[in-house]
């Protein structure tokens, strides 16, 4: 059973680099993970969509990491 709950932790935080680029960004959305989409393990794309339709009930960690992850990407130009 330790090693279940073991091998859970390590695929819900394993998810989330499709949100977060860092192991403070995963951990502040497992807890969420795990409360609203915890249905959705172990489809990253699902998990993320979960978080994504669950905003208002994040945790505010949470929000600001999917909030990050929401942004499109801007190019840097080389031209003067």
């Amino acid at each position: 059973m330790k090693s279940a709950s073991i091998a859970l932790l390590a695929l819900i935080a394993g998810a989330a680099p499709a949100l977060a680029d860092s192991r403070a960004d995963r951990a502040a959305c497992t807890p969420d993970v795990m409360r609203l989409c915890a249905s959705q393990i172990p489809n990253v794309a699902a998990i993320t969509v979960c978080l994504r339709q669950q905003r208002p009930n994040l945790s505010p960690g949470c929000r600001v990491v999917m909030d990050q992850s929401a942004r499109p990407v801007r190019s840097v130009s080389n031209r003067p």
